[in-house]
């Protein structure tokens, strides 16, 4: 009995929890508009023209900036985490750090 009473509360609570996400356009969603509408290019171009460029390197995945269109891809080297950032426009590579 006790567990259905929980098993209750617990969908409630969660059912109550206000959608925070569903007001905020996500970065993979705003990605998707602007390739959707011409702005960047796709990500696996960007990613085919720079990962074999990191030759050692573990690549761990992309963030988007939507406000720059800059894609900062990430990757590591031993215990030592790079950044690469590229213009989503031109796939050009704007930005580095890390060893």
């Amino acid at each position: 009995m006790l567990m259905k009473i929980f098993a209750a509360a617990s969908i409630a609570a969660i059912a109550a929890l206000p959608a925070a996400d569903a007001r905020r356009p996500r970065e993979q969603d705003q990605a998707f508009a602007a390739r959707k509408a011409g702005q960047i290019m796709p990500l696996h171009e960007i990613e085919s023209r720079i990962v074999p460029r990191m030759p050692g390197c573990d690549y761990l995945g992309p963030e988007f900036d939507p406000g720059s269109g800059v894609y900062r891809l990430k990757f590591m080297r031993g215990g030592s985490v790079i950044y690469i950032d590229v213009d989503g426009r031109s796939g050009q590579i704007v930005g580095r750090s890390g060893n």
